[in-house]
């Protein structure tokens, strides 16, 4: 199943997920096999939010200096984003653009906001200010792969216009996913993450999250983004 969900071409209210919501994910049909694969997929954030908050410390930590000199105060930036079940949760992120009194959570892309200074825009592109979500899965927010988490605005809007938005939020939300390898984030469409976001968590496998996560590593070092 993994190779085919990795080679695959490309209205209702958010609280109501029309499959079932597992906690996790459909991992198999009997109990006991939903148990163990539960637990594998935790076991496996657990470790890989560990090792990359240890590994990347030192690069956090120059990260937010330099968001510091730039923007001032206020590194951390905490934004709401919908999770499991529809529910909400406090994502962490380090802060790409100079604070304002009023944030607007509303705007899609902000690639031409003035805010946007060389440092924001370096750690964007890097995805260096998405680091502090490995906090995030240590804490059972959020899982190091799954659907990436989207703003309640947005995620309103489009569970209105686009059908299977809302199955989305049958499993955890994560840092990276199917639909990010296949270079499905920022200002793409999004009927085809669905897509993407739906076939994961209906094909799921231990191999599936570390064939991600590699390929996630290996996008992020090659071509820096």
């Amino acid at each position: 199943m993994t190779a085919t969900a990795l080679a695959l071409p490309a209205t209702t209210a958010r609280a109501r997920v029309t499959r079932t919501v597992t906690g996790s994910l459909r991992l198999a049909t009997t109990p006991a096999a939903h148990i163990v694969g539960s637990r594998i997929k935790r076991t496996l954030d657990l470790t890989g939010a560990l090792f990359g908050l240890i590994l990347t410390a030192p690069l956090l930590a120059l990260a937010a200096l330099a968001v510091r000199l730039e923007g001032g105060p206020g590194v951390i930036y905490r934004q709401e984003r919908v999770g499991l079940g529809g529910a909400t949760f406090t994502l962490y992120k380090l802060r790409s653009l100079r604070p304002v009194a009023n944030e607007d959570h509303t705007t899609w892309n902000i690639a031409h906001d003035t805010r946007l200074g060389p440092v924001g825009r370096l750690i964007r592109k890097t995805s260096i200010d998405e680091l502090p979500q490995l906090w995030n899965v240590l804490r059972g927010d959020m899982t190091l792969v799954g659907p990436r988490p989207e703003r309640p605005h947005f995620v309103d809007q489009f569970t209105a216009t686009i059908p299977g938005y809302a199955d989305r939020h049958r499993a955890l939300p994560g840092l990276t996913g199917l639909a990010v390898v296949h270079g499905l984030r920022g200002d793409t469409s999004i009927p085809l993450r669905a897509h993407y976001d739906n076939l994961y968590i209906d094909t799921w496998t231990p191999t599936l999250d570390i064939t991600i996560i590699f390929r996630t590593l290996g996008r992020v070092l090659l071509s820096g983004s």
